[in-house]
């Protein structure tokens, strides 16, 4: 079984609504997945921008993500703190979400969020780790990903 990864929020290359961007309450959109492999310990979910100027914008990585969840409610913003994961310090420098915010005038940008499949949990990150870090961490450990892009623009 293939994973897949969707928002009620917005479709795969559909735009992502103002309520989960810097113009509107800045908190994460809701996510449901499947087909998580068998072997997993852990997941990993992350949005990244790659049409920022300065080049690839992290906006999120939670980590540690049980492998028996389904999915995360809407509602992860900098200071939300859950049981059970864990959340980096993004290029905000903030821990946990910051949504799309790209510079008014700009193309619409593309945003991906990334959910993979981890051998292991990630435990060589120390407290405020930044999202870069998590992601190389995590990169010999990915087992299978499936990527979810929405659209912003100001």
């Amino acid at each position: 079984m293939t994973m897949t990864l969707t928002s009620t929020a917005f479709a795969q290359g559909g735009e992502i609504p103002r309520a989960y961007t810097c113009d509107g309450d800045d908190l994460s959109p809701p996510f449901a997945w499947s087909g998580v492999p068998a072997g997993t310990r852990s997941l990993l979910l992350v949005c990244d921008d790659p049409d920022a100027p300065g080049g690839i914008f992290r906006h999120w990585a939670a980590f540690n993500i049980p492998p028996d969840w389904r999915g995360l409610a809407a509602g992860y913003g900098p200071e939300t703190l859950e049981p059970g994961f864990r959340q980096a310090i993004n290029d905000f420098d903030k821990p946990g979400y910051g949504g799309p915010c790209p510079p008014p005038g700009d193309p619409p940008h593309h945003y991906h969020f990334r959910l993979s499949a981890l051998s292991e949990e990630i435990v060589a990150a120390g407290p405020g780790a930044s999202c870069l870090e998590v992601q190389t961490l995590a990169r010999p450990l990915v087992l299978e990903f499936v990527e979810l892009v929405g659209v912003y623009g100001r």
